[in-house]
């Protein structure tokens, strides 16, 4: 049967797609902003007639009716990174949080450790060979899809087609949804904008050497890192996600990917997340490469790029050199996502300069002040990185680099970088746990 005709046989609305979902099954739902809209919202609506779905994702962008209390007994969401969307859900417990390095997600499902009966995906039209994109998230969803029993698809004409790793044929889609609404848009150049934020990135940039090949984790430091690398040559991206900053680094003539050693010439990701002008860019466009999260975020595959530079954030680092990420105290807060993958593997590359940067303090709902360099992580907290792994770490004040250092020489290193009203406190504690 010729590729159109499997596609029209196949087509359906939300509503019908839907119900081939049993209660008792494991449902895939694709993530960041390539979330199948009209299927979420359809299978809200049917949920009442199910009991005890789960729900298997990581980061999610949009509504989250589908965590909400009225979803309890029929829908339970189980992700793997905890996004804004779904946090109440999963510090009230209605919600489940499943610990798994990014680079390790798919193989959940690929290893039959978390089998999946349905996929819900968002993908673009059809080439003239029956290819469906699966467009600006593929990392995640690729191998989740292809272990799924039953793969309900949104086919949507404004999704961008990615080139790379990032096909899937019509035939294997049981149901197709056509649509046709935007890509929901993300913006970093706001969340970048303050002081702070710009001044942490120059000292990042300042440890980026001509001829590296970065990685540039989610949220505003990575993003504006790129604003301060004009200067640099023949710089390369090989990254979880990327965003709207490298459009004009490519056009400048700074990005060129010519000095990678994996994959030289082109930028290689697992998702995107930006813009539409972002979006149009990335429209077959043959620099651009998406591919599975198990390879991407592979430490080794990662440290095959000479001069590998991993840029990642934290919620606090102690005097060790311990990084938490993932939790305010014992609260879950988001998850491990790519950073150990890209630490480790920037740390095993040729050249490679694996940086954590943080602000050095945050502020809290009553206008308190709070040192994130710490003489301890809170009781609770959750190691992303640990003492071993850790090399720098930059905040506004500079950057302390940690690698072969003592625990002392590390203490004294992370208060230098700490802001100045908390340093006397922090070398009397230092002292106290006899580190310094």
């Amino acid at each position: 049967m010729a590729a159109t005709s499997i596609y029209q046989s196949r087509v359906t609305t939300a509503e019908e797609a839907v119900k081939v979902i049993k209660s008792g099954d494991r449902v895939f739902l694709t993530g960041n902003v390539s979330v199948p809209q009209k299927l979420l919202a359809a299978l809200v609506k049917f949920a009442p007639n199910l009991r005890d779905v789960e729900i298997c994702q990581a980061l999610t962008v949009g509504s989250a009716d589908y965590v909400g209390p009225a979803m309890e007994g029929h829908l339970r969401v189980n992700s793997m990174f905890i996004s804004a969307n779904i946090r109440k859900a999963v510090q009230e417990g209605r919600a489940d949080f499943t610990p798994v390095l990014l680079s390790e997600f798919p193989l959940l499902f690929k290893h039959g450790i978390l089998p999946i009966d349905v996929a819900v995906i968002h993908v673009s039209t059809p080439d003239e060979h029956g290819f469906c994109s699966l467009g600006v998230e593929v990392g995640l969803t690729k191998s989740a899809a292809e272990s799924a029993k039953v793969i309900i698809a949104e086919v949507n004409e404004q999704m961008p087609r990615t080139l790379g790793d990032s096909f899937i044929h019509v035939s294997r889609l049981t149901h197709i949804v056509p649509v046709n609404y935007p890509i929901p848009e993300h913006s970093m150049t706001e969340e970048g904008s303050s002081d702070i934020v710009q001044k942490i990135a120059g000292h990042v940039a300042s440890l980026i050497p001509d001829g590296a090949t970065m990685q540039l984790g989610i949220g505003s430091i990575p993003d504006a890192v790129l604003k301060f690398l004009s200067d640099k040559k023949d710089l390369g991206i090989h990254t979880e996600l990327f965003s709207d900053g490298v459009i004009e680094l490519v056009n400048a003539g700074v990005l060129t990917n010519a000095r990678k050693s994996l994959h030289p010439g082109k930028i290689v990701a697992g998702f995107i997340l930006g813009t539409k002008r972002l979006y149009d860019w990335v429209d077959d466009n043959p620099l651009i490469e998406l591919h599975r999260t198990e390879y991407v975020n592979d430490p080794f595959v990662i440290a095959q790029n000479d001069r590998m530079v991993a840029v990642n954030s934290a919620i606090e680092v102690d005097l060790t050199g311990q990084v938490c990420a993932d939790s305010i105290g014992p609260k879950l807060y988001s998850g491990v996502g790519g950073q150990l993958d890209f630490i480790y593997g920037a740390s095993r590359s040729k050249g490679g300069v694996p940086i954590i940067a943080l602000p050095s303090v945050a502020t809290l709902r009553d206008g308190t002040q709070i040192s994130k360099i710490a003489a301890m992580l809170k009781q609770g907290a959750g190691v992303v990185t640990t003492r071993n792994h850790v090399r720098f770490v930059v905040t506004e004040h500079g950057v302390a680099d940690l690698y072969g250092k003592t625990i002392r020489q590390r203490a004294l290193s992370l208060i230098q970088v700490a802001d100045p009203q908390f340093r006397d406190e922090l070398q009397k504690q230092a002292k106290e746990l006899h580190y310094t």
